[in-house]
């Protein structure tokens, strides 16, 4: 195991199950808030493990979703490989990538082999999934099963963080960024972009940042509170830490001189 990726609490009960995410693409589970740990195995030895490929950040697993209604009901980001889905726990896992472009490989819509960047969801909502990927924007009405271009009228298709606003299972935040080599804000201009309908439209939401900016955003770099108006956080890879307590509509500088900022994460005290 090179690195750990994401730490998931199982459920919102304070029960003591605990999920592990990490490369080289592993899930491993803890019953005892953990004190010990389990490899899920059925990922381990899936027929399809053998050609996975990894992405630019290695082959990771990034993103672990549980539905809050059904427990059993999970689902993983994997780059390069995708997203995939358990019903039963991760006894058995399916790929769901249809209509998620990958145009880096030579089959451009294959059964998986997408670079993932991060999938969101609102709690109350765990049947609408936004995905920040390689090649775009996309949303899935359907628990994962199809799924949507929503870049629309975005300045860019790539980027890494996503984050849904607690109070609004509509409204969805991203940061675009140049692409793969320049991995910077489009023209300099340093922005989160919103959509309040699920991702038809988008507008930026730049008040408060410095200009001209070369900011950089990881995939768990950015966040929102429950508080309303929402918080939204915003942390880069030089050491920037934003914040607004309106919504985006403006930030502030949290701190200028921390190091890298890996990830991001608004809790209650």
């Amino acid at each position: 195991m090179k690195r750990v990726w994401n730490i998931t609490p199982g459920t919102e009960d304070g029960s003591d199950v605990i999920y592990c995410g990490v490369e080289p693409a592993m899930l491993f589970r803890s019953d005892d808030k953990g004190e010990s740990w389990k490899i899920n195995k059925a990922l381990l030895n899936h027929e399809t493990r053998g050609k996975w490929q990894p992405g630019g950040g290695g082959l990771c697993l990034h993103t672990i979703l549980v539905d809050r209604r059904d427990t059993k009901n999970l689902h993983i980001g994997i780059s390069a490989v995708g997203t995939l889905n358990s019903k039963d726990g991760g006894m058995t896992w399916k790929f769901q990538n249809k209509n998620v472009l990958a145009d880096f490989q030579p089959e451009k819509y294959p059964e998986y082999g997408q670079c993932v960047h991060k999938v969101v969801r609102h709690r109350d909502r765990p049947e609408v999934l936004y995905q920040q990927n390689h090649c775009g924007v996309f949303r899935s009405d359907d628990g994962g099963e199809n799924w949507k271009d929503i870049r629309n009228n975005l300045p860019s298709r790539f980027g890494f963080p996503m984050a849904v606003d607690a109070n609004d299972p509509k409204r969805v935040y991203v940061v675009p960024l140049i692409g793969d080599f320049s991995r910077v804000s489009p023209d300099n201009k340093f922005s989160v972009w919103a959509s309040d309908n699920s991702g038809k439209e988008w507008y930026s939401l730049a008040r408060g940042f410095p200009k001209p900016a070369y900011f950089e955003v990881l995939r768990e770099g950015m966040a929102t509170d429950e508080e309303d108006p929402g918080g939204v956080y915003v942390g880069t890879k030089t050491g920037q830490l934003f914040a607004s307590r309106n919504h985006g509509n403006s930030w502030s500088l949290v701190s200028g001189v921390l190091p890298e900022i890996y990830s991001v994460t608004a809790s209650a005290i």
